[in-house]
């Protein structure tokens, strides 16, 4: 089985694929936090039943962290599942400043119905 990661920036899904079936997602939003600077925000981590135990999820969050450092900003784990891998992967996912996380709350709560 080979997994396509796809970013739909627009939607704020960032999807894994075995074909054209959508088998995993990371819901997310982009912090603006001032010129240059910002976060990535993961709030869920999804796969689909039926393709649980595969590492799907672990795939998506570590491309996520590395859309991030590409792009050079930061991500902000609100996701439980993305902040666990996170702790497990230090060396790959580094620590966001506290004031942007804050601002990733704040984000989050003015809108949760969308999430």
């Amino acid at each position: 089985m080979t997994i396509e990661i796809r970013d739909d920036r627009a939607a704020g899904r960032l999807g894994a694929f075995d074909g054209a079936e959508r088998v995993g997602v990371i819901a997310y939003f982009v912090l603006r936090s001032g010129p240059g600077a910002g976060a990535l925000v993961a709030v869920h981590t999804v796969v689909e039943p039926g393709h649980e135990g595969r590492g799907i999820a672990g795939d998506l969050v570590r491309a996520f962290y590395g859309i991030a450092a590409a792009e050079q900003v930061a991500v902000v784990p609100l996701c439980p599942y993305a902040a666990s891998w996170a702790a497990r992967h230090p060396e790959q996912a580094p620590q966001p400043d506290a004031e942007v996380v804050e601002a990733a709350k704040r984000q989050l709560a003015s809108d949760p119905a969308r999430w």
